[in-house]
């Protein structure tokens, strides 16, 4: 027989090591931020003012063109962007997705540092990626940023929620509202599950509280379906938004089923 005890101990140990290890990696990155003043983000070689990466690796970066308006989804060899055969049979809740990079290469690289790793220097690289790819124009659409937020259980675990520290320094930076949604359950895992099975299992897994204003913007760090995006906005509408757009920092390419 378990003992309970004993497990508590050891998940409560377990969680401080993770915090002692995020404190860690925190110090690392801003050591190296005071060493590398300047320094390219990908190749360390001088970045260009006021920027985190040099021009040649900017312009090799997996950007996410064209893909689907309304998911985001990638569509390579398309002269153009177009809605792709999914949402033009059953188009998403929420009005556009912005998401300018794919999960590839050098981006997957920085998403996994900052998810796993809690590295605010890959953090704030990717926070500055997904503000270069949007316009002027995106940038000032909406009234108030809502981050997809993690079960409070998988937010310990992981020391932090990734969604809402994007969200929170991009309403600072763009002096907008944020408004923070509630995980109504802690949600199976979404590895291995196609797109209906995603939206299935995260039916009704959203609530805000808050009324909301009219035009909303989503934010996440990765896109994969778009199940939770989905979720999210259908919980937005149902809060007041009349208008609701995605943005993620990368968008993984779906395999065709």
């Amino acid at each position: 027989m378990v003992n309970l005890d004993v497990m508590d101990k050891l998940t409560e140990s377990l969680s401080q090591w993770r915090l002692l290890s995020t404190r860690a990696g925190i110090k690392v990155d801003r050591a190296l931020r005071r060493q590398l003043p300047g320094r390219c983000a990908f190749c360390l070689g001088i970045a260009e003012q006021e920027r985190p990466w040099c021009r040649a690796c900017f312009a090799t970066l997996p950007w996410n063109l064209p893909a689907c308006p309304h998911c985001a989804e990638p569509l390579p060899g398309r002269p153009e962007a177009r809605l792709c055969g999914r949402c033009l049979r059953r188009p998403p809740s929420f009005e556009c997705s912005r998401v300018p990079l794919r999960y590839e290469q050098e981006v997957a690289f920085l998403v996994q540092r900052f998810k796993f790793e809690a590295s605010p220097r890959a953090g704030a690289v990717l926070l500055a990626l997904l503000e270069a790819g949007l316009s002027e124009t995106a940038l000032a659409w909406p009234e108030a940023l809502v981050p997809v937020p993690l079960h409070p259980r998988r937010a310990r675990e992981r020391g932090f929620d990734q969604g809402e520290w994007l969200a929170r320094r991009l309403a600072r930076r763009l002096e907008l509202s944020l408004v923070r949604a509630r995980r109504c359950r802690d949600t199976p895992t979404q590895r291995g599950l196609d797109r209906d099975e995603r939206r299935r299992n995260l039916s009704g897994a959203f609530v805000i509280e808050a009324a909301l204003p009219h035009r909303v913007v989503l934010v996440d760090d990765v896109m994969t379906t778009g199940a939770t995006l989905e979720a999210l906005a259908v919980a937005c509408r149902a809060a007041g938004a009349r208008e609701v757009e995605a943005w993620a920092v990368a968008r993984t390419p779906l395999q065709e089923t």
